[in-house]
């Protein structure tokens, strides 16, 4: 099962969440967040771990997903 990053709005920005972090992130932009989220995700598929990231709009709809297979090199 891939590890699972979520970009959603909150009050005054936009939060990261997944399991795997400790507690979630905050960012004013949700490009900022976004990009976070992803190089997250591309750090647990070169550690070998699937990865995936949701962003999700203010109106709850999903914008986008991003899958981040394990690298040839630590997979396996």
């Amino acid at each position: 099962m891939a590890l699972l990053f979520s970009v959603t709005p909150a009050s005054d920005g936009w939060a990261v969440r997944s399991e795997s972090l400790a507690r979630e992130l905050f960012f004013k932009q949700g490009g900022r967040a976004e990009a976070q989220a992803r190089a997250l995700a591309e750090s647990a598929a070169q550690e070998g771990r699937s990865a995936e990231v949701r962003v999700f709009l203010r109106d709850g709809a999903l914008a986008g997903r991003f899958v981040h297979a394990p690298t040839q090199a630590s997979a396996g």
